[in-house]
């Protein structure tokens, strides 16, 4: 059995840790993008293609994770919906990396936007009147006044979010197939090696992932403090 310090640096401990910072990067930057745009369509009013939206952007939520992946591996394989067209230009997104981000992205999506949802809901609607009586657009309102009153509630859905898929399993295994050395992350190193009867990389990789958020968090803290 490897030592800790020995297993720390070594290319199977490695690879997974490289690969969930990067995912962890590209999903934090996407949710930012999701939650703000997101936001901004809320202060629109009602609809029912909003309706729609909700409730599929909220399904991950209450859905089994393993099921929602099954869904989106429906939608993206190869004969998808979507997949079928993306692998005719070249692309395939299932067992890739890119399987491996879309799942990081739709398991935290949930908890940004509906974290924003409440704040808007809260919000005294004679701030928006006001700036509407002034002359500014809808987009100016939001980008000056809604969005500056919301900024809490938005870092707090990031960094949910962020804790969320820092620990995705389930539609992870569905769309990046957890191949070692190409699409699996920390999360899943942890549930490969209790598997295989290695407890002491299973603690190593959770001590580590833990240690992540804890940073990740820590600097979201920070930043909603200022």
């Amino acid at each position: 059995m490897e030592s800790n310090s020995t297993m720390l640096f070594s290319r199977e401990v490695a690879e997974p840790l490289m690969l969930t910072l990067k995912t962890a990067a590209i999903t934090l930057t996407l949710h930012l993008a999701a939650g703000v745009i997101s936001g901004y369509l809320l202060t629109k009013g009602k609809s029912f293609f909003g309706f729609i939206a909700d409730a599929v952007i909220t399904l991950p939520l209450v859905f089994p994770p393993i099921a929602t992946g099954f869904l989106l591996l429906l939608l993206l394989g190869r004969n998808g919906i979507i997949g079928q067209p993306l692998l005719a230009m070249g692309s395939e997104i299932i067992f890739s990396q890119s399987g491996v981000f879309i799942a990081s992205f739709i398991a935290g999506l949930p908890l940004v936007v509906k974290s924003v949802q409440a704040a808007i809901a809260a919000m005294n609607p004679a701030l928006s009147e006001a700036a509407w009586t002034l002359g500014k657009s809808r987009l100016q309102t939001y980008l000056f006044v809604v969005l500056p009153a919301i900024r809490h509630a938005l870092l707090t859905g990031l960094i949910l979010s962020l804790g969320r898929s820092l620990g995705e399993v389930g539609i992870t295994l569905m769309l990046g197939g957890n191949i070692i050395g190409k699409t699996e992350t920390v999360s899943l190193a942890v549930y490969n090696a209790v598997f295989e009867g290695n407890f002491e990389k299973a603690a190593l990789l959770s001590f580590m992932l833990g240690l992540i958020s804890l940073i990740m968090f820590y600097a979201l803290k920070k930043i909603s403090n200022t």
